[in-house]
Parts: C-alpha cells; sequence; structure tokens
C-alpha cells in the first residue's frame, strides 16, 4: 500500500458491551464467539446476532472513521433477519463498501476485555480472522487480552468488553 496522504487519514473507536449468560438452554447466552474463534466456556454473550464482540466493535471503529452509520443502524436488532448472524457477514459487507468507495484500513489496534477465557491461546487465530474478512496483512492488526480484575461485572466475569481503534485511509479527503 503507497503512503496515504495525511489528509486523508481517519481516526475510529469502535466499542462494545455484551453480557454473558449461560449457554441455551441453561440460559439465553450464544455460543462464546470472539473474532470469528468459539470458546468452549459455560458462558456466552445474549446479543440478537452471534454476539461477536470484536467483529462488531471493529465494524464501528471504521464507520466511525468515516461518518458512516454504526451497526445498530446498519443491521438493527429489530430486524429479525439478523437473529443469530454470524458477524463476519459484518465485516464482509463492510469490505465491499470500503472498495467500492477507494477507502482502506491502515491499521487496527483491539483490546478485549474479559476474566475468562484467556485469549492467548486462540489470538493468532483471532487476528488472522480480522485480517482475512477486511482483506488486510496480519501485521496491520493488533489485538490485546486484558482483564478488569476481578472489578465490576466484566471483572466479575458477567460481561465481556472490547475498544477498538482503526486508522483508515480515505481515497478523497473526507471533510
Amino acid at each position: 500500500m503507497p503512503e496515504p496522504d495525511p489528509s486523508s487519514l481517519r481516526v475510529g473507536h469502535g466499542y462494545d458491551l455484551h453480557r454473558l449468560e449461560p449457554v441455551a438452554p441453561e440460559g439465553r447466552g450464544r455460543p462464546f464467539i470472539l473474532a470469528g474463534v468459539r470458546f468452549d466456556h459455560p458462558v456466552g454473550p445474549v446479543g440478537h446476532s452471534d454476539g461477536d464482540a470484536v467483529y462488531h466493535a471493529v465494524y464501528d471503529a471504521v464507520t466511525g472513521a468515516l461518518g458512516l452509520p454504526d451497526i445498530g443502524q446498519a443491521f438493527p436488532d429489530t430486524d429479525p433477519a439478523f437473529d443469530g448472524h454470524d458477524s463476519a457477514r459484518f465485516l464482509a459487507a463492510l469490505r465491499g463498501d470500503l472498495v467500492r468507495r477507494g477507502h482502506g484500513i491502515v491499521n487496527l489496534d483491539i483490546t478485549v476485555v474479559c476474566e475468562r477465557p484467556k485469549l492467548s491461546p486462540r489470538k493468532g487465530e483471532m487476528v488472522s480472522n480480522i485480517a482475512r474478512e477486511l482483506g488486510l496483512d496480519p501485521s496491520r492488526v493488533n489485538l490485546k487480552g486484558k482483564t478488569h480484575e476481578k472489578v465490576d461485572a466484566v471483572g466479575e466475569g458477567r460481561a465481556v468488553e472490547v475498544h477498538v481503534v482503526a486508522l483508515v485511509a480515505c481515497a478523497a479527503r473526507v471533510s
């Protein structure tokens, strides 16, 4: 990728949080999926789609940089068509939109906050999935796992939280 014109660079921040509950049929939780990786875990996100908080926050970070509608506007949780939807399809739509507009992701910096499961053993898979879905070299995707030191709902294992910062190069200067 050629060096972008600094005036074409835009930064976006994405955030997502999902409550975690026992996985069905014991509770309302869905299987625990982060960045397209399914974790064997007794609790999972309560959400309308598959609840992949990483993909959701990535989507919002990139669209935020461009001033485009967030994931809830583009794929509303009131639409039954998105119930249980694989969130990789949201990123595929985002990638197509970026290509059509001539924009490109320079890099993503992702922080996943949860007590369990531990992400380190699967971090490479998660980075590879994100890079593949968005057509990026994996070196442009950084992912960190953090805990909340047993403080609040995240620290007590009742929620998962994700923050993403995206740097996007625009085809034409976006004012």
